[in-house]
This record gives C-alpha cells, sequence and structure tokens, in this order.
C-alpha cells in the first residue's frame, strides 16, 4: 500500500459566479520512503495540490487516503492534528520568526506537539536538528545573522522537529544560489536515504526535480507525466 494515495482529485474555486476547476481529475499514489518532485508551470495545479496533500485543504471531491486513512472528509481541526503530527514544511521563504534564535524558531512546532517531552528532552532534540543540518554553532543567531542558505536549514531543522513521516517543500530553492540550492538538495536526498522520510519537492525547475528518484508533472490540473527522473 502507499503512503499517499489520491483517486480523482478535484478542486474547484467559487469566485463570485464562475466556477474555475484547478484540479481535474488526479490520481497517483506516492511510496513511503520515496522523494519525488511534483513538477509544473505556474498555474498547472501544483500548489494546489500541494496544499491537499499537505492537509492544508480539502478536495472538492476524490478520495486522498494517507497510510490507508480516508482523510478527505476531516475537519479543519482534524487535519491539523494529523499535520502537525505526519507532515513537515519547508517553504521558498522560509518562514523563520525574526528576532528569534535559530534554536527557538526549530522548537517553536513543539509548542502544538501532544508528545509529553520535557524541556529540556525538546531542547535537546532541537539541538540534535541544528548539528544534523550543520548549524550547530549558530543556534544562538537570528536569521537577520544567517545566509540565505543557513535560514533554510533552520527551516528544514524545524521541519523535522515533531519527526514528520512526510516532508513537503515547496519552491526551496527559489531564494539561493545554485551552490547553495545544490547543497540544500543534496541534504533532501540524504534525509530520505538516511532517514526514510517520505520526500515531495514542489518545484517548476528541471534542475531540482533531477535530485528526486520520480518526477511526477502536473499540467492544466491533471497528471501529464509520471516516471522515474532521468
Amino acid at each position: 500500500m502507499d503512503l499517499i494515495e489520491l483517486h480523482d482529485i478535484r478542486k474547484t474555486y467559487h469566485l463570485g459566479e464562475v466556477d474555475l476547476p484547478v484540479l481535474k481529475g488526479v490520481s497517483l499514489g506516492i511510496s513511503r520512503g520515496e522523494l519525488a518532485a511534483l513538477m509544473g508551470a505556474s498555474g498547472s495545479g501544483k500548489s494546489t495540490l500541494m496544499h491537499i496533500l499537505g492537509c492544508l485543504d480539502h478536495p472538492t471531491s476524490g478520495d486522498y487516503l494517507l497510510d490507508g486513512r480516508e482523510i478527505s472528509g476531516l475537519t479543519h481541526r482534524e487535519q491539523a492534528r494529523l499535520r502537525n503530527r505526519i507532515i513537515g514544511f519547508v517553504f521558498q521563504n522560509f518562514n523563520l520568526l525574526p528576532r528569534t534564535s535559530a534554536l527557538e524558531n526549530v522548537l517553536m512546532p513543539l509548542t502544538y506537539s501532544r508528545e509529553n517531552l520535557s524541556e529540556h528532552q525538546k531542547k535537546e532534540r532541537a539541538v540534535e536538528l541544528l548539528r544534523k543540518v550543520g548549524l550547530a554553532d549558530r543556534s544562538d543567531h537570528q536569521p537577520s545573522q544567517l545566509s540565505g542558505g543557513e535560514q533554510q536549514r533552520v527551516a528544514i531543522a524545524r521541519a523535522l522537529i515533531n519527526q514528520p513521516e512526510i516532508l513537503l517543500a515547496d519552491e526551496p530553492t527559489g531564494n539561493l544560489d545554485s551552490h547553495t540550492s545544490e547543497e540544500l538538495l543534496r541534504m533532501f536526498q540524504q534525509l530520505n536515504r538516511d532517514d526514510g522520510i517520505t520526500i515531495i519537492l514542489v518545484t517548476h525547475d528541471p534542475g531540482v526535480a533531477q535530485y528526486a528518484g520520480r518526477i511526477i508533472r502536473i499540467k492544466d490540473g491533471l497528471v501529464e507525466h509520471s516516471g522515474d527522473a532521468p
């Protein structure tokens, strides 16, 4: 059984009297431990699909099974609980709290966690994750004191703090230079290989997609192609 199963997922936005279909019947599966790239141009529907995969939005119709559980009909609160427990997010703009240290940024999602951890255990986990992403000596630095690549590493550590099964990375290298982008993409490969985290890279860039094991191309709200990366 795939970790993620989508069956005929459709999403239509209602803009006044106008219906705007964005996803028009997407069906696909993503295996546990896979590193996949969800690729498409602006307006293709990939961002809408990412929001559904990340339990940030509901489909208009269709079935979404996550680890065998149908979640399309969950309430927003139920989706939020599931999201906090299973899914980590990395965004293009880092989304770090500006006047907060790297360590405190990484710790932030544990505020909403149901794990019964002591303050010492929380800090220990965050410090270990900063070490894992190569920032053990920058834990007390605020975002303005960090380079773009370092900020994204903090964001990756933050996404991992709740030990998610799935990491959704939305244009994670969009604000980075090519050398830093390559370092970050190799880090995603290592997390996938060594820790078994299922990673979905959402991108319009073929250069980013080639770091994945499989490329899923979305065009006009449908899966145009799904196959091994070259």
